[in-house]
């Protein structure tokens, strides 16, 4: 999952004013930061352009390739959405933008809300070298996120990486506000037990008000992973360049992903989202001489685990290929 080689090139020419030395010092100071960040408090993350350019070069590649994975995902589901407008909620420096312009060329009219101006002066810069005019054109507003905060009605609505920022008894209400005026509505965190803590508030919050659930969910029922034992989330492998190895402190020429995230269609959706797979892979396919095994999460029957075996001909050809996150209706 590469960026755009427009997006890679400007982020190249952004960071190139700082050292990659002084881009990992910054990085490390962001994560520590970050660790001890206080949700919804007052003293700012990222303080300097220096860290703003840290936070893109650590964080961009990542937020681009889980925000297309699970956008590819949901569009499967919806072929026949063609979004225009497109509304992005926390949006830092406008990943989320690239991928769904990517995913829905059919965008043509973009605004960003974003707290702090340093980000909001590179997502800018960056935007100017987008091949989609709607990207290029994006209006850039600076506000803090809270439920009630003025925005215009929009086709798509994406929170991504940013609704686990804020205080938890913020969240219910920011996730209806978002639903608010919409046709569909994409939420992306860390695929960590917080992350997924977070895009279950949402879920249930948007299942009160009678909203549908696209993806990844195949069902609009209680979520049938037990709290405390798992938790659901999905993983998108990434190339890393020598600059983002430096600035990560890693030796891999790649990385893994782990995202949750939640696709609703909104009080503004009308007929055009379409609704659901069969089921929805868990985990990595098992995959031994003639056998697939399958973690599944179904419409009906909760988890369940199964096996495809070799004397099932065309079906087993499907499960090799299968991948973990994927629809499966078989």
């Amino acid at each position: 999952m590469l960026l755009p080689d427009e997006l890679r090139t400007a982020l190249d020419s952004a960071l190139s004013r700082f050292s990659p030395q002084d881009l990992s010092q910054a990085a490390e100071q962001l994560t520590e930061r970050y660790r001890a960040h206080d949700p919804g408090g007052a003293v700012p993350f990222m303080r300097t352009p220096q860290d703003v350019a840290a936070y893109a070069a650590y964080r961009m590649p990542a937020t681009y390739a889980a925000c297309t994975a699970a956008m590819g995902r949901a569009a499967a589901l919806a072929p026949g959405f063609a979004p225009r407008t497109h509304l992005d909620v926390g949006g830092g420096t406008g990943a989320a933008v690239w991928a769904a312009s990517g995913v829905w060329p059919s965008l043509e009219q973009v605004t960003v809300v974003e707290q702090d101006a340093k980000v909001i002066e590179l997502g800018r810069r960056l935007a100017r070298s987008a091949p989609s005019t709607a990207v290029r054109g994006t209006s850039w507003r600076q506000a803090s996120v809270r439920a009630g905060l003025d925005r215009p009605a929009a086709d798509l609505v994406t929170m991504s990486y940013a609704l686990g920022e804020l205080p938890e008894r913020d969240v219910p209400e920011v996730a209806l506000w978002l639903a608010e005026r919409a046709a569909l509505v994409m939420i992306v965190e860390p695929g960590t037990p917080a992350g997924y803590a977070t895009i279950a508030a949402a879920r249930e919050a948007l299942l009160g008000r009678g909203l549908a659930v696209l993806a990844p969910c195949p069902h609009g029922g209680p979520c049938p992973i037990e709290p405390g034992r798992d938790w659901c989330h999905f993983s998108v492998r990434l190339p890393r360049t020598s600059l983002h190895r430096r600035v990560k402190a890693g030796t891999l020429g790649f990385e893994d992903e782990k995202f949750s995230y939640l696709a609703v269609a909104g009080e503004g959706a009308a007929a055009r989202v379409a609704v659901t797979p069969g089921a929805r892979v868990l985990r990595h396919p098992g995959k031994r001489k003639g056998v697939v095994s399958l973690r599944l999460c179904t419409p009906g029957d909760g988890v369940r685990d199964v096996i495809v075996s070799k004397r099932q001909g065309e079906v087993y050809r499907l499960a090799r290929d299968v991948e973990w996150g994927d629809a499966w209706s078989h």
